[in-house]
């Protein structure tokens, strides 16, 4: 792939990392004389917070609205479905383990951000505070992300059964859809401004101890990304079918692992993975539904830098990611954020909000989830894209048997 494309492909990438480290610059040149420009990092956020909410409404209710229900795929998307989830909370549990075992807190010291005030409830009651709102106009805070997708859940399949008497209204879906699509890609326009500026108040008062953080965070997450890639993805191939599926798994997924780093896109990888799985010798009609549905339904690699992310919170914040609740919820999150990010473009970013919204965390805490989601994102979509392509060859396996490299006659030299 030429140079001038892969530039290309990571202009918003490099942008964002130019704004992060003339931040960064600015921050330990003045200290905290930058504490002036933290309200640009604010304005930035507001606009995020403002259009987030409606981003998520139009997109999960218009892409469930959307579904086929004249196809006969019952067996098959159970199956995906089991196999998305299954090993999107593997690579989050291996990497809570890594969590423990090689602690991010440690490079903080005692200078933990201020949280805000929690008021202590019971069980029940933060379910339901988590789960729904009292009032219709609740909805729209960010502090109620996750009862927003709720209801943007219920309202697709409202829409969904609602047959031609609905047509206008899901007409209504898409079309808002495309709308906060392209208003979220102007809002970030000024990421690099306003990451920059928040990088800048940070690393101006809170000190270059930040950066053991963030470097701390990202040796992290790149090491337990290629333990995952590794480790994982072979295992998962030798569960599909046997040392073969191994050796024709690897020699088919390079062309895919280079298309995937080089676009930094699990939409622009698809072609690559089809090509890849039909090779493979996954039947056809597994490839042509799994690969398009996993490119935005399966992310191992966000799944990674879901709970990275909140262990970096956790940290900058002075808060321990060892309670069974608080890591319960966190995997809950990690699977709703792989869902939900991969048809929205920047879609991290809602994970991020959502994560802010569970724990009852500040605004203060989106800059460093959305700086760790911009450093990572060349190995999480590594991960997102190809794991597409071992995840196909475990449905085929479920679905047609342990023999079906054999049924389906692949040509391991090809």
């Amino acid at each position: 792939m030429k140079v001038k494309n892969i530039l290309k492909n990571y202009a918003d990438l490099l942008w964002l990392l130019a704004g992060i480290t003339a931040g960064s610059i600015v921050g330990l040149i003045f200290g905290k004389q930058v504490e002036s420009i933290k309200p640009i990092g604010d304005i930035f956020l507001n606009l995020l917070f403002t259009a987030v909410i409606p981003l998520v409404f139009f997109a999960v209710s218009s892409a469930i609205a959307n579904i086929d229900r004249t196809k006969k795929l019952g067996k098959l998307l159970t199956i995906m479905v089991l196999v998305f989830l299954s090993t999107i909370l593997i690579s989050a549990v291996v990497t809570l383990i890594a969590t423990r075992l090689f602690p991010i807190h440690q490079a903080l010291g005692n200078n933990p951000l201020p949280t805000e005030t929690e008021k202590i409830q019971s069980f029940g009651e933060q379910m339901t505070q988590l789960l729904t709102v009292g009032e219709f106009f609740e909805i729209g805070s960010r502090k109620n992300m996750l009862a927003m997708i709720i209801f943007s859940v219920l309202v697709g399949f409202s829409t969904l059964y609602s047959g031609k008497e609905g047509e206008g209204f899901k007409n209504f879906l898409v079309s808002g859809n495309e709308v906060m699509k392209k208003l979220i890609i102007l809002i970030m326009k000024l990421g690099p401004i306003g990451l920059g500026a928040y990088f800048a108040y940070q690393v101006g008062v809170f000190g270059p101890q930040l950066f053991g953080t963030y470097a701390k965070a990202l040796g992290l997450y790149y090491g337990v990304g290629a333990f995952y890639f590794i480790v994982f993805f072979t295992l998962y191939a030798f569960i599909a079918g046997g040392f073969k599926a191994i050796k024709i798994f690897w020699k088919n997924n390079i062309v895919p692992s280079l298309t995937s780093i080089g676009t930094c896109s699990s939409i622009a990888t698809i072609p690559a993975n089809l090509e890849g799985t039909i090779r493979i010798g996954v039947p056809a009609y597994i490839a042509n539904v799994t690969i398009p549905l996993g490119s935005t339904l399966h992310k191992d690699g966000s799944s990674i830098s879901s709970i990275i992310k909140i262990a970096v919170v956790f940290a900058i914040f002075g808060k321990d990611l060892v309670h069974v609740d608080t890591i319960i919820l966190a995997l809950g999150i990690t699977v709703l954020v792989s869902i939900v990010e991969g048809g929205i473009p920047n879609g991290g970013y809602i994970g991020e909000l959502l994560m802010i919204s569970a724990y009852q965390l500040p605004p203060e805490a989106l800059p460093p989830a959305m700086i760790i989601g911009t450093l990572v994102d060349p190995m999480a979509t590594l991960l997102n894209a190809t794991g597409d392509n071992v995840a196909a060859m475990l449905i085929a396996r479920f679905t047609e048997g342990k023999n079906w490299m054999e049924i389906n006659k692949i040509d391991s030299t090809s």
